[in-house]
């Protein structure tokens, strides 16, 4: 952030409340699950920021899961070479157009200038205009410090195998389903062949009928659950989409059935 210039120490200006902001710590996980980096990260608390005040536009192109599929299979077909690099920073490249005030960050205060407040000159995470704005100075040029991460074998939570004798690609989500089935402890059930049993039929007169039912259900991330699988579902697991057009329908009225 040093060398990036991200902010310059300003008196507090009157009538503003600065954007507060924190320190995110987070462990980067490889293709199985183990740990390669600890990430440390200054966010802003952007849901304090106001729109028209300092925010305009927050809109940013995101890649279709569908679409980085397409071009896996065309680097199979083909026997292109697949490799992967890491804008270091991105987010911390693109200048701010509106003024924006943010206190200083815990454990880097400067000495002497303490009620001063940072007046960002580029984005930085959390900022509801972020995004927007890397992909502004993405498209504006390609001069950025990478990182080489090599011949890609994982890519947004997704292992990839490939066998190029036979030009062949696979994509899986092992790590990201355990992860799942531990978070809604469900990791010791019963694991199964085929995505719905035969003849199961579901329905809204399934629901709670005792208040005990009702309090179950109620600690029960029904809905959390639908959605973590709909990510797999998009990206590596559409054989399992029926089931879960089935079971997000009943996401007000939950039973144990469903």
């Amino acid at each position: 952030m040093g060398s990036n210039q991200v902010w310059t120490l300003v008196d507090p200006p009157k009538g503003v409340r600065p954007v507060g902001c924190k320190w995110v710590y987070k462990r980067k996980l490889g293709a199985d699950g183990e740990v390669t980096a600890f990430k440390a990260r200054l966010v802003a608390k952007g849901y304090t920021q106001r729109p028209g005040v300092n925010f305009e536009e927050t809109y940013s192109p995101v890649a279709m899961a569908k679409s980085i599929r397409i071009l896996l299979v065309i680097a199979a077909w083909y026997d292109y070479e697949i490799w992967q690099m890491d804008v270091k920073t991105a987010f911390l490249n693109d200048f701010v157009e509106e003024e924006i005030f943010m206190d200083q960050p815990e454990g880097f205060t400067t000495v002497g200038e303490e009620q001063k407040v940072c007046r960002l000159q580029r984005s930085i995470y959390g900022l509801k205009q972020a995004s927007e704005a890397g992909t502004h100075v993405l498209m504006k040029s390609y001069e950025f410090s990478m990182k080489d991460m090599g011949e890609a074998s994982y890519i947004l939570g997704i292992k990839i195998y490939r066998d190029r004798s036979r030009r062949m690609l696979g994509l899986t989500q092992f790590s990201y389903i355990e992860k799942i089935l531990k978070r809604f402890r469900m990791e010791h059930s019963k694991r199964g062949h085929l995505p719905m049993r035969h003849g199961i039929k579901l329905s809204k007169k399934q629901f709670p009928k005792t208040d005990e039912e009702l309090k179950r259900m109620s600690d029960i991330s029904y809905a959390s659950a639908v959605g973590s699988i709909q990510y797999a579902v998009q990206c590596t697991r559409p054989d399992v989409a029926y089931a879960l057009s089935v079971t997000s329908r009943y996401q007000s009225c939950i039973g144990e059935a469903h």
